[in-house]
């Protein structure tokens, strides 16, 4: 079992009466679905319907005061508060930035809740293991408490590579990306049932017409790693970009149409130079490339 400090993430807590139906008229998932130990990956959209930021919500026990906290990337904590705060006009709520002093810990391989902070298993990939909220210097002592190996970020980070699960502003862009090309449709990110949301029309337009051409999806190459922002391309015409990679496997933001037109020419995908391969993820439920429809 590992842990690691997730230094890139940060902390913001939306409390009062009015906090979960406020979060629920404006992220992409259903907060009546979030409950102390069950937490939900969202986002909060433009209303063009891309992403301004994502985030995992979860909600602390009646006994600690039940509000909701939100995993978020440290980098966009402000911008989120800010974001909330501007939509709030008279609903019953409180929204803090809590990134100073709180973090984030990671556990997987073997993972288990830990018994400090505010714990619940990543609701994007079983495999990604759990989370816990809380303040930085508690982790040492934390991993110990679950007998786990504490190792630094970067472990994490080829973990979630080697699962193939995007990573905003690594793997897209924020602000000018869907839902579906950073694969929230696909990782528990969207409830296309749940009631209206800033950006929920282009969002249901999008599922309804399968009408996302391109995705983050996984790659794999031999020797060196891709830079992160590469053009990839088949033979002399683009087919998207590079993202995070590690230990030989790495994600990508590709047209799929472009893939499956490269593949069945026979035309391999590079970047650099560095040839690449398109990997299937397990989480993968989308027709992909040179298929023709979506696996059962």
């Amino acid at each position: 079992m590992q842990a690691a400090l997730l230094p890139d993430r940060g902390v913001v807590k939306v409390a009062g009466e009015d906090a979960r139906r406020f979060l629920n008229g404006l992220a992409t998932n259903d907060m009546d679905k979030v409950a102390p130990g069950r937490a939900r990956f969202a986002a909060l959209l433009t209303p063009q319907g891309k992403i301004i930021v994502d985030f995992i919500v979860a909600e602390a026990e009646p006994d600690d005061g039940g509000a909701l906290f939100l995993d978020c990337p440290r980098a966009l904590a402000a911008t989120l508060a800010e974001k909330l705060n501007f939509y709030r006009l008279r609903a019953k709520i409180t929204v803090e930035d809590l990134s100073e002093a709180l973090g984030v810990m990671a556990v997987w391989d073997g993972a288990a809740l830990s018994e400090d902070g505010l714990s619940y298993p990543d609701p994007r990939h079983a495999a990604l293991g759990t989370r816990s909220i809380m303040p930085p210097h508690m982790v040492a002592d934390a991993a110990d408490a679950l007998g786990a190996t504490l190792t630094d970020a970067a472990a994490y980070e080829a973990h979630r590579i080697a699962l193939g699960i995007p990573r905003g502003g690594m793997d897209f862009a924020y602000g000018d990306t869907f839902p579906h090309e950073a694969d929230m449709d696909q990782l528990a990110g969207v409830d296309f049932e749940k009631g209206c949301y800033v950006g929920q029309e282009v969002v249901s337009r999008v599922e309804h017409r399968a009408t996302a051409r391109s995705r983050v999806v996984p790659i794999a190459y031999d020797d060196f790693a891709p830079i992160p922002g590469l053009a990839v391309v088949a033979g002399d015409k683009p087919v998207g970009m590079i993202g995070s990679a590690a230990n030989g496997r790495g994600l990508a933001l590709l047209r799929l149409d472009r893939v499956a037109d490269a593949q069945s020419a026979g035309t391999p995908l590079t970047a650099g130079g560095i040839v690449l391969r398109v990997v299937r993820p397990d989480w993968a439920t989308f027709a992909w490339p040179g298929e023709t429809q979506a696996a059962s």
